[in-house]
């Protein structure tokens, strides 16, 4: 578990980014001890119990942000407080937008999309 003096910079952080007019969403995720994995495979699917291997390589949250592009991600990222006492590392990817998928997003997806989307923003 994260120290009163992490939660506290990260507290001051997400302030920040609200502040800022960025933050979506964020959240902290518990222990892959406590996750289950669904593998497929064709039409099988297996549920496989955490933990997980490789630790390192785990979600262990995230934010959602709205910046105007990835520069700006990695400039909000650089002033980010260390998450973990020790060397870390913080992943930016960037969503799908709809003109990502081009001629595949027909134009009745794309209205399931957005029909989806109004009832999402509407909670």
């Amino acid at each position: 578990m994260p120290s009163t003096e992490i939660l506290e910079a990260m507290g001051q952080y997400n302030e920040e980014l609200a502040n800022a007019g960025i933050l979506l969403s964020g959240e902290g995720l518990k222990p892959s001890s406590q996750g289950k994995r669904v593998a497929f495979d064709g039409a099988s699917r297996a549920v496989i119990d955490g933990p997980f291997p490789v630790p390192t390589e785990l979600v262990a949250g995230f934010w959602l942000w709205e910046v105007e592009d990835m520069d700006e991600a990695v400039e909000w990222v650089k002033r980010c407080p260390n998450p973990m006492p020790g060397p870390s590392e913080i992943e930016i990817r960037p969503i799908f937008e709809a003109t990502d998928f081009g001629d595949a997003l027909t134009s009745e997806l794309r209205e399931q999309e957005d029909r989806l989307r109004e009832r999402l923003d509407s909670r």
